[in-house]
């Protein structure tokens, strides 16, 4: 068994309610209310922000400067491409960039 499976096994409780979310489920059917999906996208670029700052942390920490250039690459990559890319989703449901960063967010954030 592999250690993944293993994990699996042993918490499977955890795992059941983490992939058997009816978040999840109904994102994955197609029957998630558009509003619910909408509130996800917005809380997502949220935390692609806090995502960003904490890569911005890896550079400060990172001990060499290898270390650091590999996390700045990290950086980089959800700073001018991921998040460019989430704007451009959200915008196809009708979030422009300003709503995403006027939104409030949510406890689970």
């Amino acid at each position: 068994m592999s250690f993944f499976e293993r994990l699996k096994t042993e918490a499977s409780v955890e795992w059941r309610a983490y992939t058997e979310h009816p978040f999840t489920n109904g994102l994955a059917d197609g029957s998630l209310a558009e509003a619910a999906f909408r509130h996800y996208l917005a809380q997502d670029y949220l935390f692609l922000i806090e995502f960003t700052r904490a890569y911005a942390l890896s550079v400060y920490k990172s001990p060499k400067l290898t270390d650091m250039r590999e996390a700045a690459a990290g950086l980089s990559a959800i700073l001018d491409v991921e998040m460019n890319l989430h704007v451009k989703l959200c915008a196809g449901w009708g979030l422009s960039p300003s709503d995403l960063e006027q939104t409030p967010p949510a406890v689970e954030m």
